[in-house]
């Protein structure tokens, strides 16, 4: 993209609709952060579980109820976690908010000196300065509003607790599924193949989408995809290499198989 198409887009960008609707989608909370935390995770705990299962030698049939039960109930621990997570969040808010009504009617000039030396830091002076603090001292919502942002530095619109447990519970069954796919599928599609083959597939498949979804982090975060998606790689490969060594470990010393 060249520079005058750039400056073309910014201009666009920066019209006076095009900003307002930016900045009003900009107030909403993002679940981008839930879905991705919550399939990394998946995935990387359900290929670690089917790894761990297949470095101790265990069948077919075990490493797909040991990955299901770890699906759904790793899955539903982290969705509760995130809930309780986003609630406490909300709960903070609201505490806070408590608080600075409680001292904006008990100590009113010293919570607009609070105000007054916000802004000073921003390098607000004389009649300008005082102007800030009088319309912002002259509507309590917007006073606690901007004490809340200003002094504590929290957002006043938090993520929905239910939302975000249940974009993390099925962002996690959805992408967890993947390593458990060759050894669901294959039996019934390729009876011929071998059992061998099942876990390499699903090393194969688990990568992959390892891959993707730190491409799609990258991408979101406007950082190197490639680079994202690398990391994610190894970040999860190390895991399941673990799960897989410790699996092999305990069946060499236990002498199963």
């Amino acid at each position: 993209m060249n520079e005058h198409t750039t400056t073309r887009n910014l201009q666009a960008e920066h019209q006076p609709t095009a900003i307002r609707r930016r900045l009003q989608n900009q107030q909403n909370p993002s679940y981008v952060g839930d879905a991705v935390l919550g399939g990394i995770d998946g995935c990387v705990t359900t290929f670690a579980i089917v790894a761990g299962a297949a470095g101790g030698g265990f069948s077919v049939m075990v490493v797909v109820i040991l990955g299901f039960a770890n699906l759904f109930a790793d899955g539903f621990s982290m969705a509760v976690s995130n809930y309780q997570s986003a609630k406490s969040q909300r709960q903070m808010v609201d505490k806070i908010r408590r608080i600075e009504q409680q001292h904006i009617r008990l100590v009113p000039d010293g919570e607009r000196e609070e105000i007054r030396q916000i802004y000073r830091g921003k390098g607000f002076e004389g009649a300008t300065l005082e102007a800030i603090v009088e319309t912002i001292a002259s509507d309590e919502d917007l006073w606690v509003n901007t004490m809340l942002t200003e002094e504590h530095g929290m957002q006043l619109r938090t993520p929905s607790p239910l939302r975000a447990a249940l974009i993390t519970f099925f962002a996690f069954l959805a992408v967890g599924l993947i390593p458990l796919t060759p050894y669901i599928a294959f039996p019934y599609l390729m009876p011929g193949l071998s059992r061998s083959a099942f876990f390499p597939l699903s090393a194969a498949a688990t990568g992959i989408a390892f891959l993707l979804i730190g491409c799609a982090k990258g991408h979101y975060l406007e950082r190197a995809a490639l680079r994202g998606g690398l990391e994610t790689l190894i970040m999860g490969g190390t895991a399941a290499l673990l799960a897989y060594v410790v699996g092999a470990w305990l069946r060499v010393s236990f002498g199963v198989g």
